[in-house]
């Protein structure tokens, strides 16, 4: 039987059926009942009768921070089951969405504090009055997520866009739909009104009436350049807000006074971890050229002797990709990037054998390549490094800023600060200095450029769903000047 998608309380089937399937061996991981145009249209009815009601509308903070936090404690309780539906639904290793499980419950913690703390201001007068500022809900929010990492990306936008007081109709990835449709099972659990979170289901068609829907104040969408830009053209069309999170082609910057074990194992996390499926990856390597050839020689066999296998199998360090079209796009890029020129130093290839010949699989791949090339240029979304050589500070930020991307970048060195000094030259949303890949809920994180627009996370990440309203109120018990006195 498919499963339903939630509008308010009611659990719909449509009619309408799509598969997600499970990329480790191909298998059908479950069935989903794809919502239709007049679905949306009721999920924004259902967020907007909820925004109007008084009841959600005027609850104290408090009070919903009571309901964040038992969301963050059934998310704790049926933490088994939510990470292993997102890796039947996109084939990340077990290991990785355990720990994202825990991170969402964090969420929604952190936003219950910040909901229950968060206050106005009061500004010094310039006249006779008293000036103050509130934070208001913005209203119906549509969240659009994308299919690498469900369990945080959309703890990351709830969270905060609840614990503002919105509402919000959420559509997953139809790659990965099964853990929206547990955090909307798990919202009603936890007291939240029918209405607060809807959670509607389907392909590119239904996101495309979510977004132009008039009912809908806010878009929040984490995914690809090219559809953030379009979703950009109609908020942009409409003066209405949105967040943008799009992709990176982020630069991982490695100087000749390294600590070379660090960066190699920095480096390794950086493109490997969840495939390369990472919209922050560290996917361009900069090294300085006296280190190039040493860096390079042992970060390939790093690279070889990474364990390349089934997601629940417990030393698996690079499970499939998200899917087997994905993986196909990401083979076209090979051929790319043959055609340019690249060196493959490894990877490159399908892996063989049983499990493999099953599944949507990718070695890791290690390219040499030049930063004009197109596969140093644009977004893979995979197991695929690029290394570049470069020569001092001055052209190392030169060849980092020649990309249309501005989403995060990592700087190894033992100087701290140079590592500063092209932090600050360095267009990034994030620096990482002899790290990479650590976040933090109470960090803001977002990009530059064809990266996007705003910031999620941190205190800012709350008030980028409401909006602030000025208030002056008279201490003037006399008339004012205007309009002149009548005799």
């Amino acid at each position: 039987m498919a499963k339903k998608f939630l509008i308010g309380s009611e659990w719909r089937d449509s009619g309408r059926v799509f598969d997600s399937v499970y990329p480790a061996d191909g298998t059908v991981a479950a069935q989903i009942s794809s919502a239709s145009e007049r679905d949306v249209d009721d999920a924004v009815r259902a967020a907007s009768e909820t925004m109007n009601n008084s009841a959600w509308r005027n609850l104290p903070a408090h009070r919903r921070a009571r309901l964040l936090g038992k969301m963050a404690d059934l998310i704790d309780r049926d933490s088994a089951q939510l990470a292993d539906l997102q890796t039947r639904d996109n084939g990340k290793p077990l290991a990785e969405s355990e720990a994202q499980v825990a991170a969402a419950a964090e969420f929604f913690r952190y936003y219950a504090g910040i909901c229950e703390t968060s206050e106005g201001r009061v500004v010094p007068p310039r006249g006779t009055y008293f000036g103050f500022v509130d934070w208001e809900p913005v209203g119906v929010v549509a969240a659009i997520t994308p299919w690498n990492s469900p369990l945080t990306l959309e703890a990351q936008k709830l969270a905060p866009a609840l614990a503002a007081g919105n509402a919000v109709v959420l559509k997953s990835s139809e790659i990965t739909p099964q853990v929206g449709l547990e955090y909307g099972r798990l919202a009603l659990e936890a007291g939240f009104p029918p209405g607060a979170l809807n959670v509607v289901t389907g392909l590119g068609d239904v996101g495309k009436a979510l977004v132009s829907h008039p009912g809908i104040s806010m878009v929040t969408f984490t995914g690809g350049t090219q559809t953030g830009q379009a979703i950009g053209a109609i908020t942009g069309q409409r003066t209405m807000p949105a967040i943008l999170e799009l992709g990176g082609k982020s630069p991982n910057i490695v100087f000749e006074d390294a600590d070379l074990d660090l960066a190699i194992k920095g480096a390794l996390v950086a493109i490997f971890h969840n495939a390369g499926q990472s919209c922050l990856a560290g996917s361009r390597i900069f090294v300085e050229r006296k280190l190039y050839d040493a860096f390079v020689e042992r970060f390939v066999r790093a690279a070889k002797g990474l364990v390349l296998g089934d997601p629940y199998d417990r030393r698996t360090a690079v499970a499939s990709v998200s899917s087997f079209g994905h993986r196909g796009q990401i083979e076209r890029w090979f051929e790319v990037a043959k055609q340019e020129g690249a060196t493959f130093l490894c990877g490159g290839n399908r892996p063989s054998g049983a499990v493999f010949d099953r599944g949507a699989y990718i070695e890791p791949t290690v390219l040499a390549v030049r930063n004009d090339m197109r596969i140093a240029q644009e977004e893979i979304f995979g197991p695929v490094a690029c290394v570049i050589p470069f020569s001092g500070e001055e052209e190392l930020v030169s060849l980092a800023n020649e990309n249309p991307f501005g989403l995060a970048a990592g700087v190894w060195t033992e100087d701290y600060r140079r590592a500063l000094s092209v932090g600050r030259r360095v267009s990034a949303g994030s620096l990482w200095i002899n790290m990479y890949k650590t976040t933090s809920v109470n960090m803001p994180f977002g990009g530059n450029k064809a990266s996007g627009v705003g910031r999620e996370a941190g205190l800012d990440g709350m008030r980028a769903y409401m909006v602030p309203k000025a208030y002056y109120l008279s201490v003037d018990r006399q008339p004012g000047a205007w309009p002149p006195a009548v005799s």
